[in-house]
């Protein structure tokens, strides 16, 4: 199985940020997980909340275990709410089904790992992710 390295997922996480700031963002909270769902890396900015490492975590977890970027498990949820009802469940609670979990490919499609951000709007966090992965020679599933 594929995995993202330390070195990538720090740069990953520089990036989003870097991007977040030019964005003019509001403080950010990244996370990157490895294909298993594991913590690879985790920066929190000056001034974000500190309850923003779950909701970054929940966005990237729901991402990886689902196989399923944020964009297209808030649809699911709008869609089909028992369905995300129950995965949350079955994930105690850690699914957060919103933009900024993103899948991470590498160059061959295979999955990574996955990047949750969380600060700003989801759809904001998203852009900043998008740009982090893309920094790095990686692709981005929004």
């Amino acid at each position: 199985m594929a995995e993202i390295s330390l070195t990538r997922a720090r740069k990953i996480i520089r990036q989003t940020l870097q991007k977040g700031r030019e964005m003019e963002l509001k403080p950010l909270s990244v996370v990157v997980l490895d294909s298993g769902g594991h913590v690879k890396a985790f920066e929190r900015e000056d001034g974000a909340s500190p309850g923003r490492f779950q909701i970054a975590h929940g966005k990237a977890y729901g991402a990886i275990m689902l196989g399923m970027a944020g964009t297209a498990q808030m649809a699911r949820a709008e869609q089909q709410a028992y369905f995300m009802g129950a995965i949350n469940g079955l994930y105690g609670g850690q699914v957060v089904p919103v933009p900024g979990g993103v899948l991470i490919r590498d160059a061959r499609g295979a999955v990574v790992g996955a990047l949750g951000v969380t600060g700003d709007t989801s759809d904001n966090d998203a852009a900043a992710a998008a740009h982090g992965i893309e920094s790095a020679g990686l692709t981005p599933e929004i």
